[in-house]
């Protein structure tokens, strides 16, 4: 398996450019997209995504268990690519999958039990990327937002969610083959 991390900032070009790549590539293609279409204007976003795709690609839709879906579709595909990690934190965060009963309330990210279940979820997906490595004949991109280059966030949970991303982001860095950083819609690569 050939594992390729693209970062970058918000509107960057990342995922045109992860599309770009993964469609140089043959074999059978899904795109596991983690957004959820909450209002209008992001289900206008995911039809232009779906319709920038174009037909050879498969979707599947994913808002929570992305190491579940790699296991699930794995042996399905050649390619694959996951936009964006950072949409499938923020879900983690605001939907209370990971809240348990001790927690100060449900839904109450100032307790440490959620934040302590989102590093679990990381490390469940990274070590998901570590087993999937023996699949010689797999591509997977994966897509995520650099989002500690601004200034320090003004709420506890903005800096809770700047800093899961920061770290998430570091450990997925640390097992791919490649890594590019995309700045208005330049790539530059970084690792590999």
């Amino acid at each position: 398996m050939k594992t390729i991390f693209i970062t970058g900032g918000a509107r960057s070009g990342k995922s045109s450019f992860a599309l770009h790549k993964a469609e140089q590539l043959h074999g059978k293609k899904v795109y596991i997209a983690t957004a959820e279409p909450r209002d209008g204007e992001m289900k206008e976003r995911i039809e232009y995504h779906k319709d920038e795709r174009g037909r050879e690609w498969d979707t599947v839709e994913e808002a929570f268990d992305l190491s579940g879906v790699l296991e699930r579709i794995k042996a399905q595909y050649g390619v694959i690519l996951i936009d964006c990690l950072t949409l499938w934190l923020s879900n983690l965060m605001m939907n209370n999958k990971l809240t348990s009963p001790d927690s100060p309330g449900k839904g109450d990210l100032r307790g440490d039990i959620v934040s302590a279940g989102i590093e679990t979820e990381i490390s469940r997906f990274v070590d998901r990327l570590k087993e999937l490595n023996s699949s010689a004949d797999l591509h997977l991109f994966i897509v995520s937002n650099e989002v500690g280059m601004g200034i320090v966030p003004g709420n506890k949970i903005a800096r809770r969610f700047r800093d899961l991303a920061g770290r998430m982001n570091q450990k997925v860095a640390a097992v791919a083959d490649e890594v590019y950083m995309v700045a208005s819609g330049i790539p530059v690569k970084i690792k590999g």
